[in-house]
């Protein structure tokens, strides 16, 4: 099966997204709820329009050698700096919650190609046990990311990972405003310094803060003993007209300077797009949408041929800019239009 195969297969069943050959948020618009952006403007379509603002410069002037693209995040090495975005309910997608199905799909995608897994906690009670139930058949790296619910939520959700093999904890801040929330029963809100100090004292695993869009939140979540953020606007879905990340990652990154991992997502799409990313100061990239799409259309099967794409593509890039291995990129590789 190819990539173009799976895209093929995904428009045959998935819902609300047309499973563009390039998913730019032109063909979703602000199609909510869904896969598409807060209105008006089109944060989806931002995101991925500031990462191809940045153009990448040729090196080939360098000692000749293989590329690695392996990284090294929370102690463990993976073969390429990659997350899968968490999707807490799949329903978006298709008439049936096919969550617990997906999540198992990707984990064992991630496990094969030595790759990270995120998964949301989602919104029925089968979604996390299920999670559980995947990582112990894979053996999969995988990090749980919950929606910033009250504390005591959070916490007892946190405990069912404690003991197992959860590479790491998660809260999602940039969620607090999405508009579905209001159908359900817990009302998340916003996170002070205070309640993420509470919920990091809570594991003993590293913790990660997602929904950082501004130095200054970095540092908050510094403060409050982040081992890692990432640098997200929720796709575009949370706030219009807010900055596509490649645009606030330079900045966030030199706050933060090595105190905590750095990831990146929204409109990341190839391996071009990651080689951007850890240039401009991430140690890793997250991708959500294109993995449901590829799950769809080729199950875990699909999702390997994604990741192996954009292994190839990641690969490549790195080798005609002039890097041989991961810590070798850096701003210089770049041209960057001002």
């Amino acid at each position: 099966m190819t990539y173009r195969e799976v895209l093929e297969n995904a428009r045959k069943t998935i819902l609300n997204c047309k499973a563009c050959p390039e998913c730019n948020g032109l063909g979703c618009g602000n199609t909510l709820p869904g896969p598409g952006s807060k209105a008006p403007g089109n944060g989806a379509h931002d995101n991925w329009a500031a990462w191809k603002s940045i153009r990448l410069n040729f090196d080939t002037f360098v000692e000749d050698g293989p590329v690695d693209t392996g990284c090294t995040l929370f102690g463990r090495r993976f073969a390429l700096p990659l997350m899968s975005g968490p999707i807490g309910s799949m329903t978006q997608y298709s008439r049936e919650d096919v969550t617990v199905a997906f999540n198992d799909g990707v984990m064992e995608a991630a496990a094969a190609t030595g790759t990270i897994d995120c998964f949301g906690d989602g919104v029925v009670p089968a979604v996390l046990p299920g999670a559980l139930e995947s990582m112990a058949r894979h053996r999969a790296a995988a990090i749980p990311v919950f929606n910033p619910m009250p504390n005591v939520s959070i916490m007892k959700k946190m405990d069912l990972f404690e003991d197992n093999d959860a590479l790491a904890m998660c809260v999602v801040v940039d969620s607090a405003g999405l508009s579905h929330w209001k159908h359900v029963g817990d009302q998340p809100g916003t996170k002070t310094v205070s309640d993420l100090r509470q919920l990091r004292a809570h594991t003993k695993k590293p913790f990660l803060v997602k929904g950082i869009m501004t130095a200054r939140g970095a540092l908050q979540a510094l403060e409050a003993g982040a081992d890692g953020i990432i640098v997200s606007n929720h796709g575009g879905r949370a706030l219009a007209d807010v900055p596509g990340t490649a645009e606030v990652l330079p900045k966030i990154a030199a706050a933060v300077r090595g105190q905590a991992a750095v990831i990146v997502d929204g409109g990341i799409r190839h391996g071009v797009d990651m080689v951007k990313a850890l240039a401009l100061g991430a140690d890793a990239v997250l991708i959500c949408r294109p993995f449901a799409v590829a799950w769809f259309g080729g199950g875990a099967e699909g999702v390997k041929i994604y990741i192996e794409q954009l292994k190839r593509e990641f690969s490549e890039a790195m080798y005609m800019v002039g890097a041989r291995k991961t810590d070798d990129l850096n701003p210089d590789m770049l041209r960057i239009k001002t």
